[in-house]
């Protein structure tokens, strides 16, 4: 019986540890950080230094492209990897122009994003 007990308490242990990893906690902020940079701002309430930086040094090319493809659609998550800091999770986009791209998010230190980046489609 403690035996059975025990294999009861491990499957459960796994499926919490399971469904822990596959949160999806960035998904709205990936989609805003999207839509308000296709919009010439960069969010400094979302991106800490030096994403911010370079988001800005970036912005002349990111914009048109990001503008180019639409409006952000819906982000289906893929998988997260990493915890606390270091957690990055990563989404399919779909744009209002029918494109898909694969986003990366995470790296969240006090309520800010230290890592965006896509993979491409």
């Amino acid at each position: 019986m403690r035996t059975i007990i025990m294999a009861a308490a491990i499957a459960a242990a796994s499926a919490t540890a399971a469904s822990a990893a596959e949160t999806r906690d960035y998904g709205a902020a990936l989609r805003r950080m999207l839509a308000e940079t296709a919009g010439g701002r960069c969010p400094d309430d979302l991106l800490a230094e030096p994403l911010l930086s370079a988001c800005r040094a970036q912005l002349p090319q990111m914009q048109p492209a990001l503008t180019a493809l639409g409006a952000v659609g819906e982000a289906s998550f893929i998988k997260a990897e990493g915890d606390g800091d270091t957690r990055v999770e990563t989404y399919a986009v779909k744009f209002a122009g029918g494109k898909t791209a694969i986003w990366s998010i995470g790296h969240r230190k006090d309520g800010k994003f230290g890592a965006a980046y896509s993979l491409g489609q």
